[in-house]
């Protein structure tokens, strides 16, 4: 089947303020890093600059500043080589990551241009390989209204299970723990404090997790609100850069897969999105959550599909939808 959403970039205005936009990471292998840039260069214009080993900024592009590098921490040291035979050896499984600037709705066209380009240069994605894990990472930006976040954040945990089921993620990226799952007592307190402000829920995601291993890693966001408290509360996090914007990470990167386009996750995260702007069906989902958590207590495994077919149903029709 077809991936397309019937509008692949639907808008997400913020009611109190400007349109809002989103950044875009995008891994893959097959192809590397200075490549990847050269051909950046030549879909979308602009130039290639070497700032840095295995690193490369494309300037002046028709979306602005992309960063294009070897996403391993190795690619950081000096360059020696062992380090540098290591890498190439590992490059099947080490992806070259592609960063986009804060980017609006009408501009992800564009952006997906650049991944057919990609595509037909060889790039590929997650289920090429057993070992690929590579994904499609959103940024969006947070909205000014406080409340709204808040809700955003709340239809997540309701929805992760039945995201995963309706854009499955690959095995390999499930085996890792990248995109672990929240836990269910972080979604049983975000049920039970629909009201809370965003210093209580950082409050509240703190006390449940302290890893930015999710699905919807919120660590970011919560740096630019509270960047005194955050060291403190979390004092074992590292590599976190505070930015006013949420870190979807849950999808993959099919870049090889012809049916396949950014739209895919774009339209996963917007059914975040449209569960926060619609009170009614929100309430509804959280009642349904303290009720089946009470017949069913602590859920593993399979209960989870328990809950991802509950949400299906009270989603209606496009609760059916499943990608291939």
């Amino acid at each position: 089947m077809k991936h397309q959403p019937a509008i692949p970039y639907p808008t997400f205005p913020d009611p109190a303020g400007s349109e809002r936009r989103c950044g875009v990471e995008i891994e893959f292998s097959g192809l590397i890093e200075d490549d990847a840039a050269e051909l950046a260069a030549r879909t979308l214009g602009g130039k290639v600059v070497e700032i840095g080993h295995r690193t490369y900024e494309v300037r002046d592009t028709s979306i602005g500043t992309l960063r294009v590098e070897l996403d391993t921490a190795l690619r950081k040291a000096k360059a020696r080589p062992l380090i540098e035979m290591g890498l190439d050896l590992a490059r099947r499984v080490i992806p070259v990551e592609v960063i986009t600037p804060p980017l609006t709705p009408e501009q992800m066209p564009q952006l997906d241009r650049l991944r057919r380009a990609y595509r037909a240069a060889g790039a590929q994605g997650s289920r090429d390989g057993l070992f690929f894990g590579f994904g499609v990472h959103l940024n969006p930006e947070m909205p000014q209204d406080p409340v709204r976040t808040a809700r955003i954040v709340l239809a997540y945990a309701l929805l992760e299970d039945w995201l995963h089921h309706a854009h499955p993620v690959d095995t390999t990226r499930r085996v890792l723990p990248f995109v672990s799952p929240w836990p269910h007592s972080l979604v049983d307190a975000l049920v039970n404090e629909p009201d809370a402000s965003l210093l209580d829920l950082f409050s509240i995601y703190a006390d449940h997790t302290q890893t930015r291993n999710h699905g919807l890693d919120l660590m970011p966001v919560f740096k630019h609100l509270h960047p005194d408290r955050f060291d403190v509360v979390v004092p074992n996090a590292t590599a976190v850069s505070a930015r006013p914007a949420f870190h979807y990470r849950l999808p993959d990167c099919r870049i090889d897969e012809a049916d396949w386009s950014l739209a895919v996750p774009w339209e996963g995260w917007m059914h975040i999105e449209h569960l926060a702007d619609t009170p009614d069906l929100l309430v509804a989902l959280c009642d349904d959550w303290q009720a089946f958590r009470y017949t069913t207590g602590i859920l593993w495994g399979e209960p989870r599909n328990e809950w991802a077919a509950q949400v299906a149903l009270r989603l209606g029709d496009e609760g059916q939808k499943t990608a291939a």
